[in-house]
């Protein structure tokens, strides 16, 4: 890299590689010699050779943060605009439960999205925490939640002025996006400290035609999955603390020593101090213009076709334009899905009863999005009577909460065929991922138009009846 950006922990690995000791230490494969001989030449000597864990001087350890570990995320707190940024390889979950036992107590109120990740939810299950839900408005056509109403807000921390914090998913899973700025103005209206899972929306620092982060517009934590979207590897993620912050940094990160790995991946962590550095290059940014290029490309492309449709709110802006949430007339998201598979071997982020979803990714070429378009307008020309209907989303179900979350979780159970559950009190948290929103969380009564989302679930664990 010729600019002066700095990747610490990139270098120390190098240098690990480089110069390697005679090991008597974990892990046990021994810089590749103990693994099976298929996959070492499957993923290579050299990633084996620096698979390694936070124990040795030239490279530091995660917790408390030494070393090149520790100047990895000093840069990344300053990519991002943090006071203080922890690297997470136990991806943005770990960092939501960290939030959740950290920051909350039991039966202490915290206002949360409903299209909250079940991290979030776990987190609370842990903590005791007592969430109150804020439904976020409806896209009816498009059968998807949009984002969370300032005037919603509002009125929520007014009836419940005890609660202790916000914590809202922006963007969506498809893209939809919160009035954030107003959001803000809300929270420090009213003095409640406000925490954003914003997983989807790492890009968003690195350039200006994309929304603004929630850290620069003033919320007190943002949690990004740089895996997702950013080109780190899988499962690992951030936690950055926002300066100015009204949480208690320290706390948050006793909470992650109690939930996270004690032998944390360096591989993980070094993909995250090399995907902070892509972004921050100016090659990065070049990849963040082209992903937003590719996916403007690609709906001028489908605005072009008879029988396909993108969901395209702009000019409000109130959406990413990395992510394309598509529908196709006559067939399910699930059906369209299966014909790109099997007959022109694409895949895609996800499907639903109602349409596809489709990223834009900054490693993704104009030429795959040309071979997208292509096949999708085959696919319009033809005729199709009977999509089969899926239902692999999340319902727009309003939740009914008929017992405390944590107490559900831990009381007495009983099995209850899916057919008898309706009127009955759910106990475990049923979530689809992606995109890991709940259908039904411990607590909440399961009613009739729950159950078609339940195909998968012959039994549905419930609170038993005694225990009620």
């Amino acid at each position: 890299m010729n600019e002066n950006i700095k990747a610490p922990l990139v270098e120390a690995m190098k240098n690990y590689e480089k110069c390697p000791c005679v090991g008597f230490h974990i892990p046990g494969h021994n810089m590749g010699e103990g693994v099976l001989p298929a996959y070492k030449k499957l993923i290579g000597e050299k990633a084996l050779k620096i698979d390694t864990t936070d124990e040795f001087d030239c490279l530091g350890t995660l917790y408390p943060a030494t070393g090149a570990i520790k100047d990895a995320m000093e840069e990344a707190a300053k990519a991002f605009g943090a006071e203080k940024t922890f690297f997470l390889t136990g991806g943005s979950t770990v960092g939501n439960l960290a939030i959740a036992l950290g920051m909350t107590t039991p039966g202490q109120k915290i206002i949360l999205g409903r299209n909250s990740h079940r991290s979030i939810l776990s987190g609370a299950i842990i903590s005791g925490a007592d969430p109150i839900w804020l439904i976020p408005k409806k896209i009816k056509d498009w059968a998807i939640f949009g984002g969370v109403e300032v005037e919603d807000l509002e009125i929520t921390i007014k009836e419940n002025p005890d609660a202790s914090l916000v914590w809202i998913t922006n963007p969506t899973y498809e893209g939809m996006l919160s009035d954030m700025e107003g959001i803000v103005k809300v929270c420090k209206k009213y003095g409640v400290s406000l925490i954003v899972d914003e997983a989807h929306g790492c890009l968003w620092s690195f350039s200006d035609r994309l929304p603004k982060s929630a850290l620069e517009l003033g919320a007190d934590a943002v949690v990004h999955s740089l895996h997702k979207t950013g080109g780190s590897l899988s499962q690992s993620s951030m936690l950055h603390i926002a300066k100015n912050s009204k949480l208690d940094a320290d706390r948050i990160e006793k909470a992650l020593m109690l939930l996270h790995t004690t032998s944390p991946s360096v591989l993980l962590m070094g993909s995250l101090d090399a995907a902070r550095a892509n972004l921050s290059s100016t090659e990065g940014k070049k990849m963040i213009d082209n992903a937003i290029d590719n996916a403007n490309y690609f709906r001028e492309e489908i605005s072009k076709m008879e029988n396909v449709s993108a969901l395209d709110p702009r000019p409000e802006m109130l959406y990413d334009p990395t992510k394309v949430f598509i529908k196709a007339k006559g067939l399910s998201g699930k059906k369209l899905e299966e014909i790109l598979e099997k007959e022109y071997k694409i895949e895609i982020e996800s499907a639903s009863d109602e349409g596809l979803l489709i990223l834009s990714n900054i490693g993704s070429k104009r030429k795959e999005f040309e071979y997208l378009a292509k096949a999708l307008k085959e696919i319009s020309a033809r005729t199709y009577s009977n999509g089969f209907k899926d239902l692999k989303f999340t319902p727009l179900i309003d939740p009914k909460l008929v017992m405390r979350l944590r107490d559900a979780f831990f009381s007495p159970k009983e099995l209850v065929k899916k057919e008898d559950a309706a009127g009955r009190i759910c106990s475990e948290v049923i979530a689809l991922c992606p995109p890991g929103i709940s259908v039904l969380l411990p607590g909440e009564l399961i009613r009739e138009e729950h159950l078609p989302y339940l195909s998968q679930y012959e039994y549905v664990e419930c609170v038993k009846e005694s225990a009620k």
